[in-house]
């Protein structure tokens, strides 16, 4: 179980987490609650009610573990890693740095960009958090140096103040009052969104959720209050799909939710061995307000 000089904090008080317990295995607060690890190695924080949104199932997760997996999305996380490294390096000389990943889902991204750190030989600590505890299992079995933690981020985060030099949140919610909260001055925020056009080539077939017209300015307004935009950059990803390789798209996001599994599988049985696909994200930085 790893050690963190992050403060994390305690769900319940909000006091400091501390490891403790049998062989150093559960996270206690002076107040005495404690949060035992999961055989896994991760942590849940979800506590009294949980949490109110839907978290992704073992089927959504199991779909998004094996297309990241196949690489598909590779020079996605390398573009992230090399954002965080160039906003670490100043850090990491004088002490170790922090990375936060919000809705670190299985945790290839994060697993990249700690890969991408230990070029440098670069000391860093790494939280990811997600609601869902299937992508949790997964996430803390390929990131075993970091805190994997079920927690919603819609919740105050269980990170203390100023602690963090980078969060990462690819495809995923943005609290943007917390994770100003918890980053230090100068630390930076780094945001992944699809463009207009993302997968478009399956996206009725596979019953993909639409992309907002306008989702750039909605990202800008939701964070305006507490961040300034610093970069934007395009990324494109041609991709050479199996029919099995839309069938994960499909279900690894927000339609796998609702999306009937026969029916995917009728209509992907219908496609060409390999299908061209393109894949488009934006990439975001910004740094808070101070």
């Amino acid at each position: 179980m790893p050690a963190s000089a992050t403060p994390l904090l305690c769900p319940v008080c909000r006091d400091r987490l501390e490891l403790g317990g049998a062989a150093g295995r559960a996270l206690v607060c002076p107040a005495g609650h404690s949060f035992d690890a999961a055989k896994q190695g991760y942590f849940n924080f979800l506590v009294g009610k949980g949490t109110v949104f839907e978290a992704d199932t073992a089927d959504m997760v199991a779909a998004r573990f094996d297309f990241l997996s196949a690489g598909h999305y590779r020079p996605l996380a390398d573009a992230v890693a090399e954002l965080a490294a160039a906003a670490l390096a100043g850090v990491v000389a004088t002490r170790p740095g922090t990375v936060l990943d919000a809705g670190t889902g299985t945790g290839h991204y994060l697993r990249a960009l700690l890969d991408r750190l230990a070029l440098n030989v670069a000391s860093v600590e790494a939280i990811g958090l997600d609601i869902s505890k299937f992508a949790l299992r997964r996430a803390a079995r390929l990131n075993p140096e970091a805190m994997n933690i079920v927690s919603d981020v819609w919740q105050p985060l269980p990170v203390g103040d100023d602690a963090v030099d980078v969060v990462t949140v690819v495809f995923a919610p943005r609290n943007a009052a917390e994770f100003a909260r918890v980053l230090r001055a100068g630390g930076r925020l780094i945001v992944v969104t699809p463009r207009a056009g993302h997968l478009e080539e399956v996206a009725a077939l596979a019953g993909l959720l639409g992309i907002d017209p306008a989702k750039d300015e909605r990202l800008a307004a939701s964070l305006e209050g507490h961040f300034a935009p610093l970069s934007a950059d395009r990324l494109d990803i041609p991709l050479s799909l199996s029919p099995d390789d839309v069938a994960r798209l499909a279900l690894m996001g927000p339609a796998g939710h609702h999306l009937d599994r026969g029916t995917l599988a009728t209509r992907t049985a219908g496609l060409p061995p390999r299908t061209a696909v393109s894949a488009r994200f934006r990439i975001s930085v910004f740094e808070p307000r101070r």
